[in-house]
């Protein structure tokens, strides 16, 4: 065997399809650095199985795919395949020729091939065990290899020598067998638990179901007795109901008869009560008009003798009132007189009066001239001394003036001087302030900018992390679900592979024949796994087959008397066998039935097999009509006189004669449809583990982009709050500055304008100063001149003072008498005043009493006329009075008559009443009694029905009349139910549960015993797996090391190779230790050796185990490369010898081996990132380059 080719496609770097053709020798895959050459060794490890990415040097598996340049589209996928010359058939299939494939797609899906047919990645494994071929063996060496020889621990080197040792595929073996033991000690545990607790049930179950056999007869004597008791208890109370219903008629006519004549005494009744009523109402109107009348006659009385008393009061009223106008009279003439007397005074006063008053008026005139007089004077004088004061204040301001005007002109020097120097302060300070807010105007532009931008920034990150946070929730839910439904269908999965590969659900006999189908070809199947149908007609074909679905295929008689022997010298039991031989199709004989309605056709045409099982389907089939219902199927059978075996597809079947069978199907095996759902759920499984893997992708890369964006907000959120933070630290200091600047330019303002007023108020000051000399010389003339003029008005005013005080006292005596006169005159006209009031008070009151007097006499004459009318009213009353007290005596004597018949009716209907009310009870008690006597009968009749499903007709059946009287049947049943309580609770479901226990318990039994055996067969044949590798593994490794040794001395030129197993550890786990020894060296551990001796050693390992075991094919990559080109010399010489019995294919770019090469393959890249094959020349040019 040998490799022809290799096909790579979108794999790394070879985007184009591109065929490698490989021959016997030495193949050299040659190319610059970085040109893609050791891609073709990954190539190889890829499509081999290699399941690890970090060994392919990518970081997931999609890495492999091609992934695009800047002027290629990266490729959906990446394939690989090799193919192997079997001719010699080393590989164990039964192609000359073997072409393994591996394909896989972005989207995670992937698939192996063998010769185009799709396969597991472990069938690929085990295609090439033991040959030295796959990614774990020695075929396939690269750096990492020579490494993990040079540098791994003893028990990482432990693989290499499994496979040249040939046991891997034992290893294999025994790890298979070993997980076969745990699951059948798992299950011998499960059944030791079940068999224990059966164990523990079957006792108290037993003796639940002796006792329910026990209560199950009393009860059916109970039914008995009950039952004629009934029957008994109905025939007497039929007869009782009618002599109650007779009673009950009879009781009926009478209470209807009395109720006739109690209606007809309750009219009469009822009519001259109606009368009293009437009679009572016009009684109570007559009372009350005579009532009426009387307290009309009493109003009219009382309003008379009320108006006499008026007239009287009015009769002294006027006495009185007469009396008192003749005293009003006299005494108005009185003070009339004395009015007279007081006028003649007061004239008399007046004409003094008026004397007085002319003179005070000559006296007054003159005073007031001489007043006036002095009080001009005075004025003048107070006039000039006001100017003399005014004129010195005057003098003073003029004074204080001029010399504040002195102080404040030297003060505005200074305040000049002072401006002039602030000015200049200012003017550097506005240069400062300008440079500076230029500078922060600048930052600010710059952070404004720098903040707009990282808030769009985060504005796009938070919609990228909703819609990140949204797909990641999404997954997780999508992955859950995916993940339940998975875990449930795979649970699914194994328990029915499980059930499969057991047989369960077979009998033991039928699991101990196909335990033994291995050793007996001849043994075909069970009749389950060779027929196939549709689910819809699973249920049907599976009831057709009755018992026969778990008989045994055989291919002759021969194989099925060889089994029955098995059988009965094992003593496992029965079992059916079916030799393919002696299975002949059946012919349906009613043909016509087959387009009967509702037919769905023969059960042989309804299911699938292979062409060599067709003869048993229609052997076990072919005479089974399928219907699609009950109904249908009894309609057909009666037609062909039950002559046809039919089965619906609700499982029900109707056998030839006419039985049966169907109802409730107590288990769900399913035998026909199990390999079905195993099928369906492998490739379910397969589905659905792609898209979890997908989803779990998803999830992972949603949940590290979400990280992600957190983590760039988090960043971005804190720059944007430093730039916020910065941004409102330049405002702030922009606004300090633009406020400092407008001060300045405010002091320059103010500066200017007190320079300004500074000037103005300096030429002020100095005219002030100017004027105020002039001043002071006019206040002192003006002074002067008002102080003589004062002196000479005082002399004068002295003088006119004397004459007023003379004038003042004259004036003085003529006011005391002209005030005397005037009190008196005043308290004359008083007096008058009064008098005058008085008269008219008095008048006024005379008027109204004669007013009075008249309206008393016309009131009184009106009186005294009503008194007249209202005794004639109260005469008429009285008469009216009497008449209607004579008709209420006449309304009451008729009244008294009718009461006495209306206590005679009422007499007499309570009577009738009294009588009604009996009978009604009576009526009431039989109806009762009838109700009670039909109530009990029901309840009989519901207690049978409930107690034991029993109606009235079904109990004539049961009538016996060996059973004695009633009261000894009531009595009997009274022992029963006695002997029933005794029993206590009842389990009646235990005698089937008990049988259904019993069957299980000696099912398990013997599936316990079958659990055991296989055990400890599988235990024997690890234990012979581990001698076999010991003893194997023994051999092999003497030899490799002999041959170890061999190698390393011809590639070292002499020295010492020794390979020694770790001490005190199984030999089949024990790590491996490599100790060299170079010529002219200690013997030592390979750590200890340089890099080129400790590479040389590695590779003398291997070439050992190719001359010890050679393998069809090697790849070596780059191995050599440690070494100088002394050693690349002895290397490639000795590789030279290894193509006797191996072809190489190596990947260099050391001279030397490719001088040993038989041919050479180039890799370049021609377009930039695709590698490509080039012609030899070009290779050999670009290394001499």
């Amino acid at each position: 065997m040998y490799l022809k080719s290799l096909e790579v496609q979108g794999f790394k770097s070879f985007a184009n399809r591109i065929l490698f053709q490989f021959h016997n020798g030495i193949t050299a895959v040659v190319g610059p650095n970085g040109s893609g050459k050791s891609n073709v060794s990954d190539a190889i490890r890829w499509v081999l199985g290699e399941q690890s990415a970090k060994s392919l040097r990518g970081g997931s598996m999609q890495d492999v795919i091609f992934a695009g340049t800047q002027t290629r589209k990266p490729m959906s996928y990446a394939y690989v395949s090799i193919t192997f010359d079997n001719a010699d058939h080393l590989l164990p299939v039964e192609y000359d020729e073997v072409t393994v494939a591996r394909r896989l797609y972005r989207s995670g899906e992937s698939e192996y091939l063998i010769n185009g047919t799709e396969v597991r990645m472990r069938d690929v494994q085990e295609l090439f065990f033991d040959t030295g071929i796959g990614k774990e063996g020695y075929s396939l060496i690269g750096q990492g290899q020579v490494e993990k020889i040079l540098n791994g621990r003893p028990d990482e080197r432990r693989e290499l020598f499994d496979e040249a040792a040939g046991i891997v595929k034992y290893k294999h073996r025994k790890a298979s067998t070993l997980k076969k033991l745990e699951s059948e000690q798992a299950n011998l545990v499960r059944v030791n638990d079940i068999l224990s607790e059966l164990e523990r049930q079957v006792g108290p179950l037993k003796k639940q179901s002796e006792k329910a056999r026990v209560y199950l007869e009393k009860r059916d004597s109970l039914k008995a007795l009950d039952a004629n008791v009934f029957l008994l208890s109905s025939e007497k109370s039929e007869t009782a109901l009618e002599e109650t219903d007779q009673k009950l008629s009879v009781a009926k006519d009478e209470l209807e008869e009395a109720g006739r004549k109690l209606e007809e005494t309750k009219e009469r009744y009822e009519k001259l009560e109606a009368e009293l009523k009437e009679d009572a109402g016009r009684m109570t109107a007559l009372s009350e008009e005579m009532n009426a009348a009387r307290l009309s006659r009493q109003q009219v009385l009382g309003q008379t003798e009320l108006l006499l008393e008026q007239i009287r009061a009015l009769e002294s009223g006027q006495k009185e009132q007469g009396e008192r106008r003749d005293r009003l009279s006299s005494e108005i003439e009185e003070r009339k007189e004395k009015l007279g007397e007081s006028v003649s005074r007061l004239q008399a006063l007046d004409e003094s009066v008026l004397k007085l008053e002319a003179q005070k008026a000559e006296q007054e005139s003159s005073r007031k001239a001489l007043q006036e007089k002095m009080e001009a004077l005075s004025q003048k004088i107070e006039e000039e001394k006001s100017e003399i004061i005014r004129l010195l204040g005057e003098r003073t301001d003029i004074q204080t003036d001029r010399q504040r005007a002195e102080t404040l002109m030297e003060q505005l020097s200074v305040q000049e001087a002072q401006l002039n120097a602030r000015e200049l302060v200012l003017k550097s300070d506005e240069k400062e302030e300008t440079t500076s807010r230029k500078e922060l105007e600048e930052q600010r532009t710059g952070a404004e900018q720098e903040a707009g931008d990282l808030k769009l920034r985060s504005r796009k990150l938070n919609l990228d992390l909703n819609d990140a946070q949204e797909a990641f929730a999404s997954g997780n839910e999508k992955l859950a679900q995916a993940r339940e439904d998975y875990q449930r269908q795979s649970a699914r999965f194994e328990t029915l592979r499980s059930m499969t590969e057991r047989y369960e659900g077979y009998g033991g006999s039928i699991r101990r024949v196909m335990e033994q189908k291995d050793h007996f070809p001849g043994i075909l199947g069970v009749v389950a796994d060779l027929i196939q149908t549709t689910k819809k007609y699973e249920l049907a074909v599976e009831t057709a087959l009755g018992g026969s679905i778990q008989n045994i295929v055989t291919d002759n008689e021969q194989t099925a008397k060889s089994m029955i022997a098995f059988l009965k010298e094992n003593k496992f039991g029965r079992a059916t066998f079916l030799p393919l031989t002696a299975m002949k199709a059946q012919d349906f004989s009613q043909k016509s039935a087959l387009n009967e309605p509702g037919v769905v056709g023969l059960a042989s045409g309804l299911v699938t097999c292979r062409d060599m099982f067709r003869q048993l389907a229609g052997h076990l089939l072919g005479r089974t009509l399928v219907v699609d219902q009950i109904d249908h199927a009894v309609a057909i059978a009666r037609k062909y006189h039950y002559s046809i075996r039919i089965v619906t597809l609700d499982g029900e079947l109707l056998s030839p004669g006419g039985s049966m069978t169907g109802g409730a199907f107590r288990s769900s095996s399913n035998l026909l449809g199990r390999r079905r759902e195993i099928d369906d759920l492998s490739r379910a499984l397969s589905k659905k583990k792609q898209a979890l893997d997908s989803l779990e992708k998803e999830v992972e890369q949603a949940h590290d982009r979400r990280n992600h964006l957190r983590e760039e907000i988090a960043a971005v959120t804190g720059k944007i709050q430093q730039s916020s933070y910065d941004l409102g630290t330049l405002k702030m200091k922009m606004q300090d500055v633009d406020l400092r600047i407008q001060k300045t330019q405010d002091a320059f303002a103010q500066i200017n304008a007190q320079r300004e007023e500074i000037v103005r108020q300096r030429e002020s000051l100095k005219a002030q100063h100017d004027v105020s000399g002039d001043s002071l010389k006019q206040s002192d003339a003006s002074q002067k001149a008002l102080n003589d003029d004062i002196d000479s008005r005082t002399k004068e005013l002295d003088a006119q003072k004397r004459s007023a005080a003379e004038a003042d006292t004259l004036l003085s005596r003529l006011q005391v008498q002209l005030a005397g006169s005037g009190q008196e005159r005043t308290f004359i006209t008083q007096n008058q005043e009064r008098l005058r009031e008085e008269i008219h008070a008095r008048e006024m009151e005379r008027d109204g009493i004669e007013e009075t007097l008249r309206n008393q006499a016309a009131s009184k004459a009106d009186k005294e006329e009503k008194i007249g009318s209202l005794k004639e009213q109260a005469q008429k009353e009285q008469e009216r009075e009497a008449q209607l007290k004579e008709e209420l005596q006449q309304l009451t004597a008729r009244r008294d008559e009718k009461e006495k018949k209306q206590k005679t009716f009422f007499t007499e209907r309570e009577q009738l009443a009294e009588h009604s009310t009996y009978l009604d009870r009576e009526v009431f008690r039989l109806e009762q009694q009838i109700e009670k006597m039909k109530a009990d009968r029901e309840k009989d009749i519901a207690y049978l029905w409930e107690e034991y499903e029993l109606t009235p007709v079904a109990c004539r059946e049961l009538k016996r009349d060996d059973l004695g009287s009633l009261t000894e049947m009531k009595k009997r049943i009274g022992e029963l139910r006695h002997d029933i309580r005794q029993l206590g609770s009842v389990n009646v479901g235990a005698i089937e549960e008990y049988r259904e226990l019993s069957q299980r318990f000696e099912f398990l039994s013997a599936q316990h015993e079958d659990l055991v055996k296989s055990a400890a067969d599988l235990e024997k044949i690890i234990k012979d797996l581990d001698e076999g590798m010991r003893d194997r593994f023994k051999e092999q490794f003497s030899m490799i090391q002999t041959e170890f040794d061999r190698t390393f001395r011809d590639l070292f030129g002499g020295g010492k190779g020794t390979l020694e197993l770790e001490e005190g550890v199984d030999i089949l786990d024990a790590g491996i230790r490599v100790i060299a020894q170079p010529p002219g060296k200690k013997l030592q551990n390979m750590m200890q050796l340089s890099g080129g001796e400790k590479s040389l050693a590695a590779i003398a390992l291997l070439f050992a185990i190719q001359n010890l075991k050679p393998s069809p094919f090697c790849l070596l990559d780059e191995i050599e490369s440690a070494l100088d080109e002394n050693n690349v010399e002895r290397y490639a010489q000795y590789l030279r010898k290894l193509t006797k019995h191996t072809q190489f294919i190596i990947i260099t770019h050391r001279r030397g081996s490719m001088t040993a090469a038989d041919r050479l393959y180039g890799i370049t890249m021609q377009e930039k990132g695709i590698s490509a094959l080039v012609s030899v020349d070009l290779v050999a040019d670009k290394l001499d380059a």
